[in-house]
């Protein structure tokens, strides 16, 4: 049994190599079945280190004369790296638990290998930082390709999202309105010693993220986990009682439970991901929300639509996630550029093909969770192109027809534009 911390960067830097293999890190956090305080502390240092990857990464080139063998041992110098400019008044603990980790690596081989290098790491921390900042993946903590995108498609705001990037993302709560108001739950997290504050009459953001368990009411449904930004697209689609909704690609449910809590509506709820699907049924269950489930690819209509026209439809299409890559760090460094391509190709279907069910004068709402243009403003300039009995409508949000959320301090980054069919 390891102490704690090598415990935890141990577990770490297998989730480390894994992510470098090119395997997503939730499944691989998932399997590795980790109990809970090990899981929390593993957690925090792997995210750490996936944010910080392009300049553990840089650092470790000019600190390795070879690549080990073992991917487990780069996973352990990379996240030893991380701790140690985290949390540099720790450097001894720091190096002293990573050479201890080591001891389960190669029968105890590499320990010397991780020692000299964190050693020589904090000898030369200097020099080896100065170089860092001066090369743009590694300043930056993104690959170059997704620099360089950023900055051809927001030249003005580029740089802020890069740094928003990198940040620990907020945790914003949406209130159940038909079971309590935003006064009244801030009354309870206060009463709890939970600080927090409204941002409008649903959302409230708490001042340090917890663990839902920790927030009073969450398991009665008195309220959600959503992102300010993503509960935008209820109010743009501006549902009333009695419609009949569709939301296209709803898993895991939060979009579709805020249209459910805002008026009385016949709600489908589709995805193609039976598993993911679950977890919109999930959702509803405890927030006392019901809608018509469907597993199925958007894009095959004949497999899932009856004939009956939608007034609204939500299209929360795929997408590279780069506006929420705060919460999935991962995505940086397993995304390609020709990705984003493949993304467009596949959202184009499905719009044009959930278009076929929207009636005349209803609306359809194109949203991502992406700040690449060719996901967002292009793609709909094209969708226009393509469909004569289509109409792009102005947001209140935003004084352009789309409303794009860059990411901040109070919300990730999203884009909506509303279409209006002849």
């Amino acid at each position: 049994m390891l102490p704690p911390l090598a415990e935890s960067l141990h577990a770490a830097a297998g989730l480390i190599a894994a992510v470098i293999a090119g395997r997503n890190f939730d499944t691989v956090l998932a399997r590795a079945g980790l109990p809970g305080p090990l899981r929390a502390a593993t957690m925090d240092l792997a995210y750490s280190t996936l944010r910080a990857f392009g300049r553990g990464d840089f650092l470790l080139d000019r600190l390795l004369a070879r690549a080990p063998k073992d991917a487990a041992v780069r996973g352990l110098l990379l996240v030893a790296l991380a701790r140690l400019e985290a949390r540099p008044d720790e450097a001894h603990t720091t190096v002293d638990q990573a050479v201890t980790a080591a001891a389960r690596l190669g029968k105890g081989q590499f320990k010397g290998l991780v020692n000299g290098v964190l050693r020589n790491f904090l000898r030369r921390r200097a020099e080896l930082l100065a170089l860092a900042d001066a090369d743009a993946v590694a300043r930056w903590q993104h690959p170059a390709w997704w620099i360089a995108r950023l900055q051809q498609d927001h030249p003005q705001h580029w740089e802020g999202i890069l740094a928003a990037g990198n940040s620990h993302p907020p945790l914003c709560l949406r209130v159940n309105r038909r079971r309590t108001s935003a006064i009244d739950f801030l009354a309870q997290l206060d009463a709890a010693g939970i600080a927090a504050r409204a941002l409008d009459d649903t959302a409230i953001l708490l001042d340090k993220p917890l663990p839902v368990e920790r927030i009073p009411g969450f398991g009665a449904g008195l309220c959600s986990v959503q992102d300010w930004g993503a509960q935008a697209a209820a109010g743009l689609l501006d549902v009333v009682d009695g419609m009949r909704v569709l939301d296209a690609c709803a898993a895991p449910g939060g979009k579709a439970a805020h249209l459910l809590e805002s008026a009385d509506i016949e709600l489908t709820a589709l995805d193609a991901d039976v598993m993911r699907a679950a977890r919109i049924g999930d959702n509803l269950q405890r927030l006392g929300l019901a809608a018509t489930m469907k597993v199925a690819d958007a894009r095959a209509v004949d497999a899932w639509w009856d004939g009956r026209a939608f007034e609204r439809i939500l299209a929360d299409v795929p997408c590279s996630a780069s506006g929420v890559v705060r919460r999935h760090p991962d995505a940086k460094w397993l995304r390609r550029a020709a990705d984003v391509a493949a993304f467009a190709a596949t959202q184009q279907a499905i719009v044009d093909a959930l278009w076929l069910t929207l009636a005349p004068g209803g609306k359809m709402l194109y949203a991502t969770c992406s700040v690449f243009a060719q996901e967002n403003a292009r793609q709909v300039e094209a969708f226009l192109g393509r469909h004569a009995d289509a109409r792009q409508l102005k947001t209140q949000e935003a004084t352009t027809s789309d409303a794009h959320f860059l990411p901040d301090a109070e919300h990730d980054g999203f884009y909506f534009a509303l279409l209006q069919k002849a």
